[in-house]
């Protein structure tokens, strides 16, 4: 015997509380225009702005004190010391500081003043650990790189059909990703010491997390109907995916890996905050010393190699494509 059930429509509890608008037409039938929800949502949004600013202690009064020493800060780490040409510089080069304008360049003693300047400012401290961090930038990006891949297809539904391993495997893989890499650098820290060694370490584990979320995320995506014929024909799973689904995957895969890399550029500047190495360390060194000029050398060397990483990045993307 069939049971049916009558779906009947609720009627939401705003329009129980504030009952819709009857209209009647001219011809005499009625309609109903519910009421506008945009006056509570404002209300709504009002109070949860109201209670944000008692709870976080937000005050405009102390912006309006304090906010023009941002843009003291702002223009002394936008006047790096490497460019800094002090008025005796260019007096023992031969120039009148006073006369020195934007023609100046074209005279050899000005590219002298600035080359003296550039050996006596912040920039020769800082070469070491850039180094430092584009070395654990590439290593670890290349390690948990090619660890992932093997991860990404032991996590991917479609290639591994045992459900219990798959789901241990994602939950370890969200465990990895949840912890902030600042934090995984601390733990390898205090496991194998200060240095480069941890933040390696640091970039290894989250390029992992990473890079095998997104692989296996695309490895369901492709067309396993030549993976199904290689198996058919008695190829064990790793042959029949390596010849049949790597070639689909390939391109996406490096690019990934090139995306990775740029993200760990970055992220590894700040890894020296927790002793792991790389540029972390004079950032906060100059931070603490109030050192802003020397920070801004320090800054625009990172920009200089993250804006020409990213360019060979997309250069080679492209060239995937």
């Amino acid at each position: 015997m069939k049971k049916t059930a009558e779906t009947a429509y609720r009627v939401p509890l705003f329009d129980r509380i504030f009952p819709p608008k009857t209209i009647v037409l001219a011809n005499g039938h009625s309609v109903k225009q519910p009421r506008s929800r945009m006056p509570l949502i404002t209300l709504i949004i009002v109070a949860l702005i109201y209670m944000s600013i008692r709870l976080t202690g937000f005050d405009l009064g102390i912006i309006a004190r304090r906010g023009h020493q941002f843009t003291v800060i702002l223009t002394q780490i936008f006047s790096p010391d490497v460019f800094n040409i002090q008025a005796k510089t260019f007096e023992s080069f031969g120039l009148n500081p006073e006369t020195v304008n934007f023609f100046s360049i074209f005279d050899g003693r000005w590219w002298e003043a600035l080359w003296y300047t550039m050996q006596h400012s912040f920039a020769p401290n800082v070469f070491g650990p850039l180094w430092d961090t584009v070395r654990m930038s590439v290593l670890g990006s290349f390690i948990g790189a090619t660890i992932a891949l093997p991860i990404a297809v032991a996590a991917s539904t479609n290639i591994n059909r045992n459900r219990v391993s798959v789901t241990i495997i994602r939950l370890i893989l969200n465990i990895v990703r949840t912890l902030p890499t600042l934090v995984i650098a601390k733990i390898f820290a205090l496991v194998f010491g200060l240095g480069t060694f941890a933040g390696t370490m640091a970039i290894l584990v989250f390029t992992l997390g990473v890079i095998t979320k997104m692989m296996y995320e695309s490895i369901e995506t492709i067309d396993m109907g030549a993976f199904e014929a290689m198996e058919s024909f008695g190829a064990n799973k790793f042959q029949a995916f390596w010849s049949a689904c790597m070639k689909q995957i390939l391109p996406t895969y490096l690019s990934y890996c090139l995306y990775a890399l740029e993200m760990n550029i970055r992220a590894a500047s700040i890894l020296g905050y927790v002793g792991a190495g790389g540029l972390g360390l004079l950032i906060d060194e100059r931070i603490g010393w109030r050192d802003y000029n020397g920070l801004g050398t320090v800054l625009l060397m990172l920009f200089i190699l993250v804006v020409t990483i990213e360019q060979l990045s997309q250069y080679l993307r492209r060239k995937l494509s």
